[in-house]
């Protein structure tokens, strides 16, 4: 019951984690976006950085092409990095679209794991029901949405507070879903007490 739309490693280590007495209840992979709201902000503020940055550096050379003779005609490159960053923001949604076909998420009868592809590495989280505390979802009006079922909470150097929500992020049923991993969770618990 592994997704076929997953590339053919990433199957691969879904197979491979799993333990032979393990039962697959659910698996897929995220609805692939351009826009959610992180890539949107990420993207809308990438607009002005990146004219700003052209402007900057358009500016710094005098609003004409630099002759490259002197070290004052290399100070507009200053601005080069800022421009490569702006860039970056800008190509975002590209990013967070492709990043969809690189994971997977999988509940079995006892866990629910993620495979998301970080960086050139794969990052795989295994968490058991106990570690399930909390489970809700938020749902879209189509029916698609997020199933959190943990989150990571810690301080910056600078002592801001950060935190990161873990689970099955911008999947389809996102209710049917919930309602398996919930069972599951269920199951586990009544089998701890009795």
């Amino acid at each position: 019951m592994i997704p076929t739309s997953l590339p053919a490693y990433l199957a691969d280590l879904v197979r491979s984690e799993l333990e032979s007495d393990e039962a697959i209840l659910w698996s897929d992979t995220p609805i692939a976006r351009f826009f959610t709201v992180k890539s949107t902000g990420t993207f809308v503020f990438a607009i002005p950085w990146t004219l700003f940055s052209l402007f900057w550096i358009a500016g710094a050379s005098g609003f004409a092409m630099p002759k490259f003779v002197g070290w004052v005609d290399l100070f507009p490159l200053f601005g080069v990095p800022f421009l490569l960053i702006g860039l970056a923001m800008l190509c975002y949604p590209i990013q967070n679209y492709r990043n969809a076909f690189r994971t997977c998420y999988v509940l079995t009868n006892r866990r629910a794991l993620t495979f998301e592809r970080e960086w050139g590495r794969t990052v795989i989280r295994s968490l058991a029901p106990r570690q399930l505390t909390v489970v809700y979802r938020k749902q879209a009006v189509d029916g698609s949405g997020d199933v959190i079922f943990n989150a990571k909470r810690w301080k910056d150097s600078d002592g801001a507070s950060h935190s990161e929500e873990i689970g099955f992020i911008s999947i389809a049923d996102v209710r049917d879903v919930e309602r398996k991993l919930k069972a599951m969770v269920d199951t586990h618990r009544r089998r701890a007490v009795g």
